[in-house]
């Protein structure tokens, strides 16, 4: 999973290079002069003019998909990602052998009393949970070098 973990990292940072390289400008809104189509960005300045190109539904693309907006989203991605990988491995303060058989103290010693399964492979269901939700946010870059089939593995998707 550590792989995959980097590997979307890296995405996204790719992401972000191009975002903060096009200005960060809030693109506000397309309007389609005669056969023209001018994007305004927040200063009220025409961004994107040329004959035919963009159509009315790219110009809308264009606006709804802005740097600013494209910087948001690449940032709620990295929280998401943290929030999964923060997420513990089952654990009963009330009867200790019900603990998933991953799960481990601060110092990394493992806390199932049971030996037959700790330290052993997750068993509460967490890390297929945590693999298949950063399988899902890795799947928009299925186009992108070192993509290795991460496809979510439930038909849930």
């Amino acid at each position: 999973m550590d792989d995959l973990v980097q590997w979307l990292h890296d995405r996204l940072d790719e992401e972000a290079q191009r975002a903060t390289a096009a200005g960060g400008v809030d693109w506000l809104r397309a309007e389609h002069p005669g056969e023209n189509v001018v994007i305004f960005d927040s200063k009220g300045e025409p961004v994107v003019y040329d004959e035919g190109w963009p159509s009315e539904a790219q110009a809308a693309h264009i606006a709804e998909h802005d740097p600013a907006r494209v910087l948001r989203e690449i940032e709620a991605k990295r929280k998401m990602i943290a929030d999964l990988l923060a997420e513990r491995h089952q654990d009963s303060e009330e009867d200790t052998w019900y603990a998933c058989a991953a799960l481990t103290d601060e110092d990394g010693d493992p806390v199932c009393p049971n030996d037959a399964r700790a330290p052993g492979p997750c068993d509460c269901g967490r890390d297929e949970r945590v693999g298949r939700y950063l399988r899902l946010l890795a799947l928009p870059y299925a186009d992108r070098p070192g993509y290795r089939e991460w496809r979510p593995r439930s038909s849930r998707a």
